[in-house]
């Protein structure tokens, strides 16, 4: 069994960190954190502002989480005693929302800019970074670049990205990665990019983050619609258990070259999520509906 994701941004969050009433989140990846990016992009076919979404969150309204209740970030945020960082997009830049923290993530985004291009507009993880980035630059501007350096560098970066790159572009057979790469070389690349990415945040001022990996895609509707008896694919589960393990070798080696300027986690959430589709009534749930996710 992987580290349980939210003991890791709660050890990470809580070593050598100031008092919870000041700490700053921010957030990057794709539909399992958004809160609302996809609203401000106008040609974006990625949204979730529809009735049921929301249901189960406070006012009962969507709020561009697509989710009936809460995403992981906002249970992480009760559970550090936080407030979960707002969209980034519905935040003015010259006012003081972006000193408590941000969320970047944005339903359909991958690793690979090109992921997710059939819905139009989507910030991809290095677009997420870019946003990040305009972000320092007002945090800079607002408070001097000693305290916005120090602000961002005891910030936690909880950072969920890459099932969009297997669900909405390698295990598309129409789009042109799946027919240009190998899966072997598929991951390699996914792999390369993340690295620079990771640096890049890092060459920003993130110093404390953590990565959550993938679940079991092979699971999801979209693939077991692909089996005749409606099961996981086995095939697509080994290809993401693939790329966790690349992943979490990935922050070990970033870590060896980091050390100790920065503490960098990986958090190994397939096991726990394979466990309750597997074992539903072990968690008080009779039937489990995965639906489709962006």
């Amino acid at each position: 069994m992987g580290i349980n994701f939210a003991v890791v941004i709660l050890i990470i969050a809580l070593t050598n960190a100031p008092s919870s009433a000041s700490l700053v989140t921010f957030i990057f990846g794709d539909s399992l954190a958004e809160v609302g990016n996809n609203n401000y992009l106008k040609l974006s076919l990625a949204k979730s502002n529809f009735p049921f979404y929301g249901i189960d969150f406070a006012g009962g309204k969507a709020t561009g989480r697509f989710t009936n209740g809460r995403t992981v970030g906002d249970i992480i945020s009760a559970k550090l005693g936080i407030p979960s960082p707002p969209s980034y997009l519905s935040i003015s830049e010259d006012g003081d929302a972006l000193l408590k923290g941000a969320n970047y993530a944005s339903g359909g985004a991958g690793i690979l800019n090109e992921t997710g291009l059939y819905f139009i507009q989507t910030l991809s993880f290095h677009e997420q970074i870019n946003k990040f980035q305009r972000t320092k630059e007002s945090i800079k501007a607002k408070i001097g670049e000693g305290e916005a350096n120090k602000l961002c560098n005891e910030a936690v970066y909880i950072i969920g990205i890459g099932s969009n790159d297997y669900v909405n572009n390698f295990l598309q057979p129409y789009l042109a990665d799946a027919s240009q790469y190998t899966h072997d070389e598929f991951v390699e690349l996914l792999i390369s990019t993340l690295g620079k990415q990771l640096t890049r945040l890092y060459q920003l001022g993130a110093r404390r983050m953590v990565f959550h990996g993938l679940g079991p895609l092979g699971c999801i509707p979209a693939q077991r619609a692909k089996s005749s008896k409606g099961e996981c694919l086995s095939q697509v589960n080994l290809w993401v258990q693939q790329f966790n393990s690349k992943v979490e070798k990935l922050i070990v080696n970033l870590n060896s070259h980091y050390y100790p300027s920065a503490q960098i986690k990986f958090a190994d959430t397939y096991p726990a999520v394979l466990d309750l589709i597997e074992k539903p009534t072990a968690y008080g749930m009779i039937t489990i509906i995965l639906y489709y996710k962006f």
